[in-house]
């Protein structure tokens, strides 16, 4: 072996003795009192005897086989730790299967003859060439076992501790692996391959991480290992490129090999582009950024405890009475998870712009902003939160994009968060600079996008109520007034037959006493409507009514047809609970259709009466009638009518007046031999008087 391949080996065991022990002392400076953590300490601290009694040999300090003993030792507590993991896998005082009770004593047997071997070789009686070949065929057995513990410790795990475990199972197998190879290559071949064993210092050193990840990620072993993002990522950054130039170097070589003449020529060409493209990837921000994102997902805890932020945004963003002041709380809610003092709210309030809505702490930020903006129409695409400080230094990242004027002359403005739904931006929040001085990175972007998410849904679905709201009240409004129409055009339908008789019997003393009561009852309908529309239209006040009177009110104000309806009034006494004007209406609609239907040689009847604790208002006619089919599909359908001048809304109204009364209505009909319409109302049994 050469001074140089021994000055190297003798570097790498060193560098793994000192990794070890750091990860050792920063176990040990969090201890904890449990097993796993004193398994791990001793198999860290064993590591990292074993990588400097190894360099002690190479440097002829120290017998070599004292490195071998230190091994077979490390290598012992790997397997224990490993070991008491499947014991913690069982249920408790379960003890361990019998496969791995045997690879128990197999790897107890196997370490006890290796360290018998390598500390006293005196008591052996051969030695030199069979001696070796012993220790590489026990290393290879115990690695074997070691793999195959790693591989039952991974499998073993539940899904969601796999996490927590995977690094520790990555370490230790590529370890064993590589230890494999070397041995089995030496019991093969009667020697060690001097590269593989060189390198082995430089590749245990390289595991450490691994190690120091899982035992950050299991709270039981230790605590959280206080291992530096920078020193991760510059340390990931120099591993990378070294794999980097030696493949290039690998390429380079063969392109040499294999190239004749002018292989040279095309190595040197070719490893200067490689080192140029290295130097260029090297200060590249945009690959730099995304190195320090995979590190801080991969390797370390995160910052927030999710479970913990979550409630606490879900209880701010649904404190209150629905709806109220959400835009507010909203702003606030995001503003809490970095500590803002304040921020403020911009959603879509036409077509062509995106305005201020709501504040938390921040009345005098102020702005509008087109809808199709540079700035919104960016914010849309990538659904990025926008940091502004980032976005003065790091022009790379956002191109020529620039921050609105209004938004670059705000003091204090620090992030902007779109309100994505879908992929439509319902608005965005602009927060102050956080109070604790909190960086912006991957995970608090991470965490504003989902929790912007959350509050753009609650924002959608207010949004939507309110225009519910806005919606039933011009229901409401456009209800009473086709009603109000409806009436309307009745009474002109009336007043236009009086003017129609007019000119033939107005000489006629009784039909001008009838046009009298005809225009009188007219204006106390248009004063009923007048009355009608002054009130809340939500409003219902209902009181005791005598039909008698609603009967007598609705035969009255159909004087102006030639066909009279015959009435059969009922008592004084049969009261029943309604809105007087509102009964009378749907009985003078009913009336009316009956009349209208009925030739003048035909009859119409109006009765009421009691019958089963009911108040029972009929309307008979001879008419025309209607089939089935119609009544169940049309008759009650509102803007349906058969008439060209009607608006097909008067059966509708009158079902839903008997239906507000917790009545009901029954039709019965045959074509061509009349109608018969039923209604059904409870009766009134206290007495009179108004009730809200």
């Amino acid at each position: 072996m050469t001074a140089t391949l021994l000055i190297l080996a003798a570097v790498g065991y060193g560098l793994a003795a000192l990794a070890y022990l750091g990860l050792s002392g920063l176990i040990v400076a969090s201890w904890r009192q449990r097993p796993q953590g004193r398994l791990l300490v001793l198999a860290t601290g064993l590591s990292a005897l074993w990588g400097a009694l190894s360099m002690l040999a190479i440097l002829g300090w120290l017998p070599p086989r004292l490195g071998l003993t230190a091994e077979v030792a490390r290598n012992a507590a790997w397997l224990a730790l490993l070991l008491y993991i499947l014991k913690l896998r069982l249920p408790q005082d379960a003890s361990l299967p019998a496969p791995l009770r045997l690879i128990r004593i197999l790897g107890g047997t196997l370490v006890l003859g290796l360290l018998l071997i390598s500390a006293v070789p005196a008591i052996m009686p051969w030695q030199g060439m069979q001696t070796r070949w012993l220790d590489y065929l026990g290393l290879v057995l115990l690695t074997v076992i070691e793999l195959v513990l790693v591989e039952q410790v991974y499998r073993s795990s539940r899904p969601e501790d796999r996490w927590a475990i995977k690094f520790l199972c990555l370490g230790l197998g590529g370890l064993f692996v590589y230890d494999f190879y070397l041995y089995a290559n030496g019991a093969l071949f009667g020697a060690i391959d001097a590269q593989v064993w060189a390198a082995r210092g430089y590749v245990a050193a390289l595991i450490t991480p691994l190690i120091a990840v899982s035992a950050a990620r299991n709270p039981q072993w230790a605590a959280p290992v206080g291992l530096s993002r920078s020193m991760a990522f510059h340390t990931a950054s120099l591993l990378a490129a070294g794999v980097y130039l030696l493949l290039m170097a690998s390429a380079g070589y063969y392109l040499r090999l294999f190239g004749g003449e002018w292989g040279d020529v095309v190595q040197t060409v070719f490893i200067f582009a490689a080192a140029m493209l290295l130097v260029l990837l090297m200060f590249s921000g945009t690959l730099r950024a995304r190195l320090r994102v995979f590190l801080s997902k991969h390797f370390f805890s995160y910052r927030y405890d999710y479970r913990e932020e979550w409630l606490k945004f879900t209880r701010t963003l649904t404190e209150g009475r629905p709806g109220e002041q959400l835009c507010e709380r909203a702003v606030e809610a995001l503003a809490k998870l970095l500590e803002s003092p304040g921020g403020a709210l911009w959603m879509r309030e036409s077509r062509s712009s995106y305005q201020r809505a709501s504040h938390w702490n921040w009345a005098d930020i102020n702005g509008t902003e087109p809808a199709d903006s540079a700035f919104l129409q960016w914010l849309t695409r990538t659904q990025w939160v926008v940091d502004l400080d980032e976005m003065k230094t790091r022009r790379d990242l956002y191109g020529e994009l620039d921050a609105p004027a209004w938004l670059q002359q705000t003091h204090d403005a620090w992030l902007v968060i779109p309100l994505l739904l879908h992929d439509e931006l319902l608005g965005f929040v602009v927060l102050k600079h956080s109070l604790g001085k909190i960086g912006f990175n991957w995970e608090v972007s991470d965490l504003l996008k989902v929790a912007a998410r959350q509050a753009a849904a609650h924002l959608a679905q207010m949004r939507a109520s309110n225009q519910l709201i806005v919606a039933r009240q011009f229901e409401s409004f456009n209800r009473t007034t086709t009603f109000v129409i409806h009436d309307l055009k009745n009474l002109v339908a009336q007043l236009s037959l009086l003017l129609a008789n007019a000119e033939k019997h107005k000489a006629n003393p009784e039909f001008q006493a009838d046009m009298l009561d005809t225009v009188d009852n007219a204006v106390t309908r248009m004063n009923k409507v007048l009355k009608q529309l002054r009130r809340d239209g939500d409003e219902t006040r209902t009181q005791s009514v005598s039909l008698l009177d609603i009967l007598n009110e609705a035969g009255a104000s159909k004087q102006a047809f030639k066909l009279r309806p015959t009435l059969m009034l009922p008592p004084a006494s049969l009261r029943v609970r309604a809105e007087p004007e509102r009964l009378a209406r749907a009985i003078g609609h009913l009336l009316q259709n009956a009349l209208e239907a009925t030739p003048p040689t035909g009859a119409v009847t109006l009765r009421a009466f009691e019958e089963s604790g009911q108040a029972i208002i009929e309307i008979t006619d001879t008419g025309s009638g209607m089939d089935d089919e119609f009544i169940r599909t049309r008759l009650f359908q509102p803007f349906d009518s058969t008439k060209g001048a009607g608006m097909g809304i008067g059966a509708y109204e009158c079902r839903e007046t008997l239906r507000a009364l917790d009545g009901n209505i029954d039709v019965s009909s045959t074509p061509g031999h009349g109608t018969r319409f039923r209604l059904n109302l409870p009766l009134d049994n206290h007495s009179g008087g108004d009730a809200a």
